[in-house]
């Protein structure tokens, strides 16, 4: 089975959901006021990990909508794969959480992640909570974890905690122009006015450090009649210095997800994390699509 689970429990939050799992959801919404929607995510996730679903009932609703194409979409569906989880060992690590509105992304290592195609994996999963503060909705994309890079860092090292938290608006709009102008090619002779000239730090495992490590990146990519060519954005979701960019595009002739996590310091990007996944046509689990947000 290729991928059967992607909302997974994060061992770097759970001991911070432990109060938060005794509470109903009626309490939790008293007076009109929401639980954080990390902690949340976190008991619901939780309750995946240990094959709780009178917990993930409460916290989420029967009609949780799954964009991920191998998962069946609803929550009794979804309960019914988590014995494949223990089945396999399968776990995973919360490197970075942030939350959007009623939106909530993460980036994690998966390990024993044999059913979803590697023995370890990065991916960003968002999760969306709906007015009452319940689970409904699920995004996310899967790459193989990769040893050596090319940069020499990883896929997931670097900071972690927001910060700039009343510059969230003006990043977002940066990154979102970025895209548009660098990765979709609309101005990319603009590149030094979203990327700093003094650090960028690459996280992408084909791609080493700074402006050089791009243009050689790209000057390759051409040579092979291989670029990547991005041609939509479907969501831009950030906190403070943190923003994760949702696009569609072309690669290795196929369509792909590209989800991109820049981190900013002074008006310019000095951090980028990604996950490529090519967006399957076939044995699909359910007809949401990885976008629809």
């Amino acid at each position: 089975m290729r991928r059967v689970l992607t909302a997974i429990a994060l061992t770097g939050i759970l001991a911070s959901c432990g109060t938060a799992q005794t509470n109903s959801t009626s309490e939790v919404n008293s007076n009109n006021t929401k639980m954080d929607h990390k902690v949340t995510v976190g008991t619901f996730l939780g309750a995946v990990m240990n094959n709780d679903p009178e917990t993930m009932r409460k916290y989420a609703n029967a009609d949780y909508i799954q964009h991920n194409p191998f998962i069946p979409t609803g929550l009794e569906p979804f309960i019914q794969m988590l014995p494949v989880l223990q089945e396999n060992g399968t776990t995973a690590e919360n490197i970075r959480m942030f939350q959007d509105g009623n939106y909530v992304f993460m980036h994690n290592i998966w390990r024993n992640a044999k059913p979803f195609g590697a023995d370890e994996a990065v991916s960003f999963d968002i999760i969306r909570l709906d007015d009452n503060g319940k689970v409904a909705e699920h995004w996310d994309a899967m790459t193989p974890l990769v040893k050596e890079t090319a940069s020499g860092r990883t896929q997931t090292d670097g900071p972690t905690t927001p910060t700039d938290l009343d510059k969230t608006d003006a990043n977002k709009a940066l990154a979102k122009a970025m895209v548009e102008d660098i990765l979709m090619g609309k101005n990319p002779q603009k590149i030094t006015d979203y990327i700093s000239t003094e650090q960028y730090d690459q996280h992408n495992p084909g791609i080493k450090d700074g402006l050089a490590g791009i243009v050689e990146a790209v000057e390759y990519l051409t040579s092979q009649n291989n670029m990547f060519q991005y041609t939509k954005i479907h969501k831009v979701l950030g906190e403070g210095n943190f923003v994760l960019t949702i696009s569609e595009g072309k690669w290795n002739g196929t369509t792909n997800v590209f989800y991109d996590l820049l981190r900013f310091e002074n008006g310019k990007a000095v951090e980028h994390w990604d996950v490529i996944q090519e967006i399957p046509t076939e044995n699909l689990a359910n007809d949401n699509s990885m976008f629809n947000f």
